[in-house]
């Protein structure tokens, strides 16, 4: 999809739809659009490189694991994520060169005994290390063998052999569609297979241990190829790290791709006596309203998460909001905060473009839903530091880039009828984003770009260009209240 901003000395070569919001243009779309979030984890078991969407608790469990041995990130990120309500989760398994499958091999009952069928877990990492087999005779079958998969104490699955050799039973466990678990190769001549009892697999390596900051970064040309809303880096809280993020984002939203990120810092930064201003420099350091920087830990049921952690949470909660909402006193499912900050720390934290969660007594709640924008660029004011606006803009821009190139671009001649045909199409929906109270209702307008069109332009355009102006007042939420009281 072509589109992003686009500058007057410097048109784009592609075919698309070429925006510029400036401040008193800013766009909405539709209450109710929910976003998919996207977050790069470490894991002990699952498909290395792939994005894979998960809908629960019990699918992370299933598709990686749900511990944290090895470094292993995935289970608390996700289930962070899920929380905060996206519409869409998708997880991406990072992996450094050491990953392996753990495995095991099987003999044959011949008088000497040889290696008969090999089992290999389906996924690296040091979750497969946990698995055993057992071999038996199948009951009630004269010739028939069985073997039984575990996880601990847990059958994961029983593949049976007809016959009780290893190209009997490799077939089912290879055919078996309901099987995540392992994979089944006969080994020399195959052959019946000998009993065996808590076999374990063994050599199963995550491969987490070697990951640097160049592995998350590598996987950004992945992610770019993927359609989702936004980004959390699970734990990660590195500085360099996170600033080659930040241009990543910057670059892909001024190419059009309206993709906000969500960082933290380190669980010992959140609970600095110098939190507030640990939390601000990085604030400072991002400086963009395309990326949001959480400066406070949480707890939930006595396991406390890192400010970086808590950034998965801030992401399924960002993308999980209609359009017409704010994460502005949003109430959250966590115990507490790890730092309590006192309300002249927290007025600090919000001049300095930092979300911040606080305990109010009975909930917790986030502060004020800002990113991490703490100087305006030109052509921007404060409606850039809101995250309510910024979601506001970039659905828009998605929706009229879509719409242009399945309607209008090549389609529709460059006339003054067709250039009206467009503007009208563009005022319907935006009348349709004024019923949602995304914007005020009738404040809005769409007109040719009076600099490029009339008596006396300033430029000319192009035979196949086109240059609209519309001017959109967005709607806010009521965030300050003030009263004056009078006693009589």
């Amino acid at each position: 999809m072509a589109g992003g901003t686009w500058e007057n000395t410097n048109k784009p070569v592609l075919p698309g739809l070429y925006m510029n919001f400036q401040a008193a243009a800013a766009s909405a779309i539709q209450g109710g659009s929910r976003g998919t979030v996207i977050v790069p984890v470490k894991a002990n078991w699952g498909p290395v490189r792939e994005f894979v969407e998960i809908g629960s608790e019990t699918a992370i469990a299933q598709l990686f694991s749900n511990d944290s041995v090895d470094g292993a990130t995935a289970h608390s990120a996700l289930y962070l994520a899920l929380l905060g309500g996206p519409k869409k989760l998708i997880a991406y398994r990072l992996a450094d060169d050491t990953a392996k499958e753990a495995s095991i091999s099987l003999k044959s009952v011949d008088a000497s005994p040889t290696d008969a069928l090999q089992l290999t877990a389906k996924y690296t990492g040091s979750r497969g290390n946990g698995f055993t087999v057992t071999v038996q005779p199948s009951i009630g079958e004269v010739s028939a063998k069985e073997i039984r998969l575990y996880e601990g104490a847990k059958l994961l699955g029983t593949y049976k052999g007809a016959d009780g050799t290893a190209a009997s039973i490799a077939a089912q466990i290879n055919n078996d569609s309901e099987n995540g678990w392992i994979t089944a190769k006969v080994q020399g001549k195959g052959g019946v297979l000998a009993d065996a009892s808590g076999v374990a697999f063994t050599g199963g390596k995550s491969g987490n241990g070697n990951l640097l900051n160049a592995d998350y970064i590598a996987a950004q040309e992945e992610l770019e190829g993927q359609e989702f809303d936004v980004l959390a880096l699970d734990y990660a809280a590195d500085m360099a790290l996170l600033q080659s993020f930040a241009a990543w984002i910057k670059r892909i939203r001024s190419e059009g791709k309206g993709a906000i990120a969500v960082f933290g810092g380190t669980a010992a930064d959140d609970v600095s006596k110098n939190a507030v201003s640990l939390a601000s420099a990085r604030s400072l350091a991002l400086n963009h309203e395309g990326i949001i920087n959480v400066g406070t830990g949480v707890r939930l049921a006595g396991v406390d998460y890192s400010s970086a952690q808590t950034a998965a949470y801030v992401a399924g909660l960002v993308a999980g909001q209609r359009l017409n909402q704010s994460t502005t006193y949003a109430v959250t499912p966590f115990d507490d905060v790890t730092r309590r900050w006192t309300r002249f720390e927290q007025e600090q934290a919000v001049r300095s473009g930092v979300f911040v969660l606080f305990f109010d007594g009975r909930q917790v709640k986030a502060l004020r839903g800002i990113n991490s924008l703490v100087n305006p660029a030109v052509g921007q004011n404060n409606a850039w530091k809101k995250i309510r606006s910024i979601r506001v803009m970039d659905a828009i821009n998605a929706d009229l880039q879509r719409a242009a190139e399945q309607t209008y671009i090549g389609k529709v001649n460059n006339t003054e009828e067709g250039r009206i045909a467009l503007i009208g199409a563009i005022k319907e929906y935006l009348a349709q984003l004024s019923l949602s109270s995304v914007i005020e209702p009738n404040g809005y307008d769409v007109t040719l770009d009076p600099a490029y069109y009339g008596d006396a332009p300033i430029v000319k355009p192009e035979p196949d260009q086109v240059f609209l102006q519309w001017n959109v007042k967005l709607t806010d939420v009521m965030e300050q209240l003030f009263g004056t009281f009078y006693v009589q």
